[in-house]
C-alpha cells in the first residue's frame, strides 16, 4: 500500500517533532567526529536553536507528513554568496532527516521537491549542502538527486582546545 507523502512548510507547533528528528539524526552519527561530541543540554539547546529558526525570515523548514505523522524534515536557508562569485545567493540546505522507517519511500524527494518550489518563489537557482563524508547511504541519495561533490570540509582539533 502507498502512503500519500505530504510536504508543508513547518509552524512552531512542529518544533517539539522537529527537535525529535533532528536529535535522532545526531544521534545516528554518535561516532561522527563533528556531530558525535553532543552537549548534555542537548535538547535544551535544541529547542531554542530550531525555534529561532523557525522564526527567522532567511530560514524555511519543511516537513514531510504520512497518514498526520512527521517523517522528515529539512531546512532551506536563503544565503548570500561571496560578493565575489555568482550566484549572489543560494539555498543552503540543512538538517535533513527521515525517519529510518520512512526511508526509501520518497520522502527525501518530496521534501527537495517543496525545496525546488521554494527556491523558484525566491529566486534562487543553486542549492549546496553538507553530508557526513561517513554515510555512504546519504552520498548516493544526494548524488542520485543531481547533487555534486565540488568541495571537501577538513578539520584539526588543537592540542589546547578544551570542550
Amino acid at each position: 500500500m502507498t502512503r500519500d507523502i505530504s510536504v508543508r512548510r513547518a509552524q512552531l507547533d512542529d518544533l517539539y517533532a522537529i527537535v525529535e528528528l533532528r536529535l535522532a539524526q545526531l544521534r545516528e552519527y554518535n561516532d561522527h567526529p563533528l556531530y558525535g561530541n553532543l552537549r548534555p543540554d542537548v535538547e535544551d539547546r535544541a529547542h531554542t536553536l530550531y525555534r529561532a529558526q523557525l522564526t527567522s525570515t532567511h530560514d524555511t523548514i519543511f516537513v514531510a507528513e504520512i497518514d498526520g505523522r512527521i517523517v522528515g524534515v529539512m531546512r532551506c536557508v536563503d544565503t548570500p554568496s561571496s560578493p565575489l562569485f555568482f550566484p549572489e545567493r543560494y539555498c543552503y540546505v540543512s538538517s535533513v532527516y527521515v525517519r529510518p522507517s520512512e526511508r526509501r519511500k520518497g520522502v527525501l524527494r518530496a521534501l527537495l521537491a517543496a525545496a525546488d518550489r521554494w527556491c523558484e518563489t525566491n529566486g534562487i537557482a543553486e542549492m549546496r549542502l553538507h553530508n557526513s563524508a561517513s554515510a555512504a547511504v546519504a552520498e548516493q541519495a544526494w548524488s542520485a538527486l543531481g547533487f555534486e561533490i565540488v568541495e571537501h570540509v577538513r578539520r584539526r582539533p588543537l592540542p589546547a582546545a578544551t570542550h
